[in-house]
């Protein structure tokens, strides 16, 4: 593994390329948003066989911003990951994003199609394809207002109940009892902090980024929509997962089942574990077509 910085505006990242990168190698990119390169520790355990690279997204992990309480736009993040690729002069790359890193690449092959010759999109929060938007987009408004009132901890709480929710969310979820930090084990003190990488995403409504369907469809990308077994379906699953599905039709296509859930491919990462063998072997028979 050899580990290398970039300057972007406004941030320097921090990437790692695991295995040798010579001429005519196809890397792997591994790209999650806020969760950096370390989330993906257990996966590219799977993954030897190829050239994978790992990145830590501005603000998070060993990446640094500027103003690290700044909103960071899925553009944003999508410009930082052309600007990678640019880096590694190994284009097109094969990617695979979960969770923002998803969106953020959604983003980057509508903007820059070159980049990318297969893009697997595992479970992109897109709120804006949803018919339940606007409750979304309400809540992600509260969690954020709660953070900057209260901190991580309220804040915290508030998305995981977001997120894990199950069906489309109702115009009343606001009106409902906040959700207690302590019983997801988090700290209910401020610690002063407005650092957080995910908030910074949140601030910039995130969960809105545009999907733009025809730059997409005309793009040379295979373009691949990945759901997790686990997160339901496009009307009773989670956010993501709903999500995913939406992506998927808006393309003209159906979601790819992909085992476990939004952290299938977590083999203990931020406490949670998945099926990552099983993931690995089914990102490697998709990215094979």
């Amino acid at each position: 593994m050899t580990t290398h910085t970039l300057a972007v505006p406004g941030a320097t990242l921090t990437y790692d390329v695991h295995g040798e990168l010579t001429p005519g190698t196809t890397p792997l990119v591994l790209a999650g948003s806020p969760m950096d390169a370390a989330g993906f520790t257990t996966l590219r355990s799977h993954l030897t066989d190829r050239v994978v690279v790992t990145y830590d997204p501005r603000n998070a992990g060993r990446s640094s911003a500027d103003d690290p309480a700044a909103a960071v736009s899925a553009a944003r993040h999508a410009e930082d990951l052309h600007a990678l690729v640019d880096a590694l002069g190994a284009r097109p790359v094969e990617l695979f994003g979960t969770s923002g890193g998803a969106t953020n690449a959604l983003v980057l092959v509508a903007r820059h199609p070159e980049d990318v010759a297969v893009l697997v999109a595992h479970e992109p929060p897109m709120a804006a394809v949803l018919p339940d938007r606007e409750a979304v987009l309400g809540a992600v408004d509260d969690l954020v207002s709660t953070y900057d009132a209260s901190g991580s901890g309220p804040a915290m709480a508030r998305f995981i109940a977001l997120v894990t929710h199950r069906g489309p969310v109702p115009g009343d979820y606001l009106e409902r009892p906040a959700p207690d930090p302590a019983a997801f084990g988090l700290p209910t003190t401020d610690d002063g902090r407005r650092d957080d990488p995910l908030m910074a995403n949140m601030r910039d409504r995130g969960l809105d980024a545009a999907l733009d369907v025809s730059a997409l469809r005309a793009a040379p990308t295979r373009v691949v929509l990945a759901v997790g077994e686990e997160s339901g379906g496009p009307e009773d699953g989670e956010i993501a997962g709903r999500a995913a599905h939406a992506v998927a039709a808006a393309l003209g296509d159906d979601a790819v089942v992909f085992p476990g859930g939004h952290a299938g491919f977590l083999g203990g990462e931020h406490g949670q574990t998945g099926r990552p063998e099983e993931f690995a072997a089914r990102l490697r028979e998709v990215l094979a077509g």
